[in-house]
């Protein structure tokens, strides 16, 4: 049971992309005030729990964290190591977002991610386009918050709403967030924002 979550301002009486920003700030300075030793104690506890939401899917997407965010590299060795087939984003010609194979850490590009966010964890091999969706069981995403119904707030960049709108309809998705990032509230959103029917927390 979630019994804490991260305090948020009213913002009721703004218009839907400037409470978003609003949140943004609260929820990213929220995360900076979690520790490195937290942060590491939460991802191998996450490894299970996952891998239980991802059930018997035979292809996954995800991602490679970055800076505060819950943390993903030992869950995506995990999910090859059982046998699955793991999509993570890369960047593809002139800077597109894109797909590829992770079969392990090699696979990582040996530069550290750059500026634009949750998709820029390039990785070594061949780009793939979006038709690699196609063959995605299940998925998990990044979020800062999920609020009621399912409502979600990301990075702001609209990538994954436009890949929630790519993927086979049966897929299963979840965002990963920490605990007192869900939140008993509905975040606003706007035409573009796909709602997330689960949410795969640590335990």
């Amino acid at each position: 049971m979630i019994t804490k979550t991260v305090t948020l301002p009213n913002v009721a009486d703004l218009d839907v992309e400037d409470a978003k920003q609003e949140l943004r700030k609260v929820a990213r300075k929220n995360r900076s005030k979690r520790s490195l030793q937290t942060r590491e104690d939460f991802a191998s506890t996450w490894v299970d729990t996952a891998l239980d939401f991802l059930g018997d899917a035979q292809v996954v997407a995800a991602y490679v964290s970055i800076k505060e965010e819950p943390p993903t590299l030992a869950l995506c060795d995990a999910i090859v190591a059982s046998g699955k087939r793991l999509l993570l984003p890369k960047l593809g010609p002139g800077l597109t977002r894109a797909w590829g194979w992770y079969t392990g850490a090699h696979d990582l590009d040996v530069l550290a991610p750059g500026d634009l966010g949750p998709a820029d964890e390039a990785h070594r091999g061949g780009a793939l386009g979006p038709e690699a969706l196609s063959q995605v069981d299940a998925l998990l995403v990044p979020a800062l918050l999920i609020g009621r119904g399912g409502t979600r707030l990301g990075q702001g960049g609209g990538w994954y709403d436009r890949i929630l709108k790519q993927i086979k309809d049966d897929a299963r998705v979840g965002a990963m967030v920490y605990p007192d990032e869900v939140v008993d509230m509905e975040l606003p959103q706007d035409e573009m924002d796909m709602r997330i029917p689960f949410v795969v927390l640590p335990e």
